[in-house]
């Protein structure tokens, strides 16, 4: 754990408060080392394993840097399964919501319409790279306004063989955005 503070990284006071709710006090290692520059922005690329605390240091930066007044989606995260897409929502959504925003997920095997109708009304988008692009092929979701994407879990997707699903999505994304 971190000595320093959620707060003293830059976190939000309603997001810190939303943290504590969970019992989170202090960062991981790795959330207090990539919080700095991912919250201003920067290009962030971390290697980690699991439970180091990768999926909140992605977390933070996109509730804090993701307006309400934000187009819909602003943020776009992309996941290699469907367990992994609820999982990350989850996380997302206590924090999303101290700061007044919306978080969708996207994935195989459920209702494309349904899921659709909720991508409309979300500012941060979790989703897997075939279900993606089935919507983004129907023009069901505008990934114009994404500005920060982050590709959680490359490596795993790479081997599942998503790439040309992930290559085909990052070319309609803005190529001013930030990526980690």
């Amino acid at each position: 754990m971190s000595k320093q503070s959620f707060r003293q990284l830059g976190v939000s006071a309603p997001v810190a408060a939303a943290l504590t709710d969970q019992s989170i006090e202090h960062p991981f290692p790795i959330q207090a080392g990539t919080l700095p520059d991912a919250l201003q922005g920067v290009d962030v690329l971390v290697r980690s394993p699991t439970g180091s605390g990768k999926t909140l240091a992605f977390v933070l930066p996109i509730v804090e840097r993701t307006e309400p007044s934000d187009a819909h989606p602003a943020a776009l995260v992309l996941v290699p399964t469907r367990e992994l897409a609820s999982q990350v929502t989850e996380e997302f959504r206590p924090l999303a919501e101290a700061r007044g925003l919306a978080v969708a997920a996207a994935y195989g095997g459920a209702p494309l319409k349904s899921q659709a109708n909720r991508i409309k009304r979300a500012h941060i988008l979790v989703a897997t790279p075939g279900r993606l692009e089935d919507l983004s092929t129907r023009r069901l979701v505008d990934l114009s306004r994404v500005r920060t994407f982050v590709l959680d879990e490359a490596d795993r997707m790479l081997d599942m063989g998503f790439r040309p699903q992930v290559d085909k999505l990052v070319r309609r994304l803005p190529r001013n955005r930030q990526t980690m």
